[in-house]
């Protein structure tokens, strides 16, 4: 970045103040320009306003999306391995960008809907779409880091969230949102099957936040993944009435039936959220923190596969996961 101060954008914006410790610490690094070998996404009006229909991925569509997860699962493995006190979430973008172009895959991000860097990355009390800047990371941090790659026309789709130094990982409330996060995915994930209706996620979800002290985000969803990076139908991690009935189905690629499930947790009860300037970065109202869990799945004949799993695709036969859930609905 050379010898440029260092400065807050959106200090002194009108109407606009902070929630929170995490502040904006600009200029930006100069956009990426990926090799011009390196295929790009179309972001044009179907990529980015696709129609409301769910897709269901043939054969080659799944092994598309199959390989892409893949790929994405070991970039964002490779960054979070950098996660200390004193790096810049500009730098893990770097690293980023150079996992991808290594693995012939463009950052998704990059440029959707006019998103400046390769990856998000979300700091404390920011819930998601965190831009990379110069803000070191400090002991006592957790961080978000939400990983999308595009190979060869398709996208694989993952996030997760880390302590940052002891402080955080010595901290009780930090630790438990941050498990609590993916036990709520792996909780939604035990359930997934043909048949199981979308509805049922966000029944599954929200008690487990709310048994830990945590609440659910609701002005964000899980969403469709392949060919286009964010598909119909929205998943809701919270029970809602917007939840048509609508059932998860064999060969529907994504988490859950071409679906991404994604939920983010704040610690406490205030789920609503606040956008800074950038229009991108979205943070809790009360400076709360808030965590995530992401993971990119297939739906089989007998339940689903994680293919953003760590250490390779891993299937999972959760019949006898949906009987119980089912049987745990019937009111005596």
């Amino acid at each position: 970045m050379g010898t440029e101060a260092v400065y807050d954008p959106f200090e002194g914006v009108r109407g606009f103040r902070y929630s929170g410790d995490v502040h904006a610490q600009y200029p930006l690094s100069p956009k990426t320009k990926m090799p011009a070998h390196i295929r790009r996404p179309n972001y044009g009006r179907e990529a980015l306003f696709p129609s409301r229909r769910i897709r269901v991925n043939n054969e080659e569509e799944q092994a598309g999306v199959r390989t892409a997860a893949k790929l994405a699962r070991e970039s964002l493995d490779l960054i979070a391995a950098m996660v200390r006190p004193g790096i810049t979430t500009d730098q893990l973008d770097e690293a980023l960008v150079q996992a991808a172009t290594e693995r012939k895959c463009y950052p998704s991000p990059l440029g959707y809907h006019g998103y400046p860097k390769s990856v998000c990355t979300s700091v404390n009390e920011v819930i998601c779409h965190g831009i990379p800047d110069q803000r070191p990371l400090r002991d006592g941090d957790i961080i978000n880091l939400d990983v999308t790659l595009y190979h060869n026309g398709f996208h694989g789709d993952l996030n997760a969230t880390y302590p940052v130094g002891d402080k955080a990982r010595s901290s009780e409330p930090l630790m438990r949102l941050i498990r609590t996060a993916r036990e709520c995915l792996d909780a939604a994930i035990a359930i997934c099957g043909p048949g199981m209706p979308y509805a049922e996620i966000g029944r599954v979800i929200q008690p487990i936040a709310e048994a830990n002290g945590c609440c659910v985000v609701k002005g964000y969803t899980g969403h469709g993944i392949g060919r286009v990076f964010h598909g119909p139908p929205p998943v809701y991690h919270h029970p809602t009435k917007k939840v048509r009935i609508r059932a998860l189905t064999n060969s529907h690629t994504g988490s859950c039936s071409q679906d991404i499930i994604e939920p983010m947790l704040n610690l406490g009860t205030e789920w609503r959220d606040l956008e800074w300037p950038d229009r991108w970065t979205v943070a809790t109202v009360d400076g709360a923190p808030s965590a995530a869990a992401e993971e990119t799945l297939l739906i089989t004949p007998t339940g689903v596969e994680i293919l953003t799993a760590q250490g390779g695709a891993r299937a999972l036969d959760t019949t006898e996961a949906r009987q119980r859930h089912w049987d745990a609905q019937v009111v005596p």
